[in-house]
């Protein structure tokens, strides 16, 4: 005898592995996203860096930059927990992701100190870093 919804248990078995699936490949489509907007802010605020040092308005891009960098590596953090979590993918872009959030901490507060000295070579240093991720994605 079928269940109520006509189906018999290797069917809702097939579906279930069907949606995990479906559901791992989004979580893994919004991470190499999230990993691609982490590169690309990082790209811009190389980009605003030179724009601080020739023209009134660079110092204003690179502030706004700097919070949007931020939240791109906060959405960063989310995108790998959700592939990791639920989906019961790895764990390494999780630690990924919090290894950028620290750096970009790490940024925010150099930047904050005005010591370039650091906070340059740490800028390009995570641009390197994101591209390599996202490459691996």
């Amino acid at each position: 005898m079928l269940p109520e919804g006509g189906k018999g248990d290797c069917d809702m078995t097939t579906d279930m592995t069907t949606q995990v699936t479906a559901n791992t490949e989004r979580a893994s489509a919004f991470l190499r996203i999230a990993i691609a907007l982490q590169t690309l802010t990082i790209f811009l605020q190389a980009v605003s860096a030179g724009l601080l040092l020739t023209s009134s308005y660079g110092e204003t891009l690179h502030s706004a930059g700097a919070r949007v960098m931020y939240g791109a590596s906060m959405l960063y953090v989310l995108a790998a927990v959700l592939a990791w979590k639920p989906g019961g993918g790895p764990l390494r872009p999780v630690l990924h992701a919090s290894g950028f959030l620290v750096l970009a901490s790490a940024q925010v507060v150099l930047g904050i100190a005005h010591v370039p000295s650091v906070h340059v070579p740490l800028g390009v240093a995570m641009f390197a870093l994101s591209v390599l991720a996202l490459a691996r994605r």
